[in-house]
């Protein structure tokens, strides 16, 4: 590792590191759990096709390219946050006023 970047106590600290001059107080079976942990996020990622509009692929493009970043992304982002339960759709439970049926 280099030092440069490092201030001074910062590089003493590294050199006591790396010298071995540390040891762990953490369990075995914490270590053990800290491990799986580590392994069980970070996760394959699987391709998928979908079929959508031209229209809807467009503006995903268009909001992607404001964003900076490649739509597939974009749109795997959008999905993540879906799935994750941080983005919610605002529409989905709004009483629509076209319907007869509210009378």
């Amino acid at each position: 590792m280099t030092s440069d970047h490092l201030n001074k106590e910062e590089q003493e600290i590294l050199k006591a590191y790396e010298a071995g001059e540390f040891d762990s107080q953490m369990s075995t079976a914490r270590k053990n759990f800290l491990e799986r942990a580590a392994a069980t996020t970070v996760e394959r990622e699987t391709e998928i096709q979908i079929k959508m509009s031209e229209r809807d692929l467009s503006t995903l493009q268009r909001r992607a390219l404001e964003a900076g970043i490649p739509y597939r992304i974009f749109v795997a982002s959008i999905l993540h946050k879906y799935a994750s339960g941080n983005l919610y759709a605002t529409t989905a439970n709004k009483p629509n006023p076209a319907d007869p049926s509210r009378g």
